[in-house]
């Protein structure tokens, strides 16, 4: 890209471009002020001071009539050039169509969302914009912020938290929590009683390197605390585990619910009220007004309206 002098075209008024192309259109200062809606005077002066600039008279009287110099004539389609992009810079509207785009998109999703989501999303995509593609790839609250702002991903689905004032987001759906547990193995059955819950060894996602991961502030905001004996940032490890294992595994509703039954697994609620982070959809604010990451995004909602969320009844 060429490098602009904006020091020095600060210091000319471009508005004498536009004088001086009216000029050239009318060959009369009368005319030509008409045009751009001013007084004669207010154009006799852009006149002598396109002189002065240029150090040429640019239009001379030949009889009744106005003549544009040689000066004039070689600066003219120059100028015309100059005022058409500005013109065509102006009335640009970037347009998005879907069926014939072609282009990339980059999305960050948080694991469970990305089995719960990304598949169906996909498939949307194949029918209703053929020519899209997707590279999607691990994103977590920790890594978020520097994916969007370095430009590796164009927006993100999950559980984040609160966001920084630079970012958008917009909910997606509220969070819910259930358990899961073999019942060939565990002295209880479901519902589960809340001492049992409390008391009983548990597996759970992290992506901290905590055992208690990212829903730990939630339980301590229930008053509540887990016997947390193993955490994994997979939940396919998770409830391989408790296939195996007499443990209790509390993932997000709609990943239990769509999952547990594969590994044996009974799906109960958690028996008591805890409050965690909705699922939301996050980009960067300068992609607000991509039209393209706008209708991304209401494709997001329209493929998450027609997943069906776990059955599980809440405490």
């Amino acid at each position: 890209m060429t490098t602009i002098d904006h020091f020095n075209l600060r210091n000319f008024d471009l508005n004498l471009l536009i004088a001086f192309d009216a000029m050239m259109e009318e060959l009369n200062v009368t005319r030509a002020a008409a045009r751009l809606k001013i007084q004669q005077p207010a154009m006799s002066h852009s006149l002598k001071t396109l002189r002065m600039l240029f150090g040429d008279e640019l239009f001379v009287r030949v009889g009744q009539t106005m003549k544009p110099t040689a000066r004039a004539r070689s600066l003219a389609s120059r100028v015309r050039s100059v005022l058409q992009k500005a013109e065509d810079a102006l009335a640009f509207s970037e347009q998005f169509s879907p069926l014939t785009e072609q282009r990339t998109f980059r999305l960050g999703f948080s694991s469970e969302l990305e089995v719960h989501l990304l598949p169906e999303l996909m498939a949307h995509l194949r029918v209703v914009a053929p020519g899209i593609r997707l590279v999607a790839r691990h994103a977590e609250r920790q890594n978020l912020h520097a994916l969007l702002d370095n430009g590796e991903i164009d927006l993100a689905v999950g559980c984040f938290g609160e966001q920084a004032q630079w970012h958008r987001s917009e909910i997606l759906f509220e969070e819910q929590l259930a358990s899961c547990f073999n019942p060939a193995l565990m002295p209880f059955s479901s519902p589960i009683q809340i001492q049992d819950y409390l008391t009983h060894p548990h597996a759970l996602m992290s992506f901290s390197g905590s055992l208690m991961g990212c829903i730990e502030n939630a339980f301590n905001r229930a008053g509540a605390t887990l016997n947390a004996v193993f955490s994994a940032p997979n939940f396919l490890a998770l409830l391989s585990f408790a296939q195996h294992s007499p443990v209790l595994v509390t993932l997000p509703s709609r990943i239990a619910g769509r999952y547990c039954a594969m590994f044996g697994l009974v799906l109960c609620p958690v028996p008591l009220k805890v409050e965690v982070f909705p699922n939301s959809v996050v980009w960067p604010v300068n992609a607000d007004s991509d039209p393209a990451l706008e209708w991304l995004r209401e494709q997001i909602r329209v493929v998450n309206q027609r997943i069906e969320p776990a059955d599980v009844v809440t405490h």
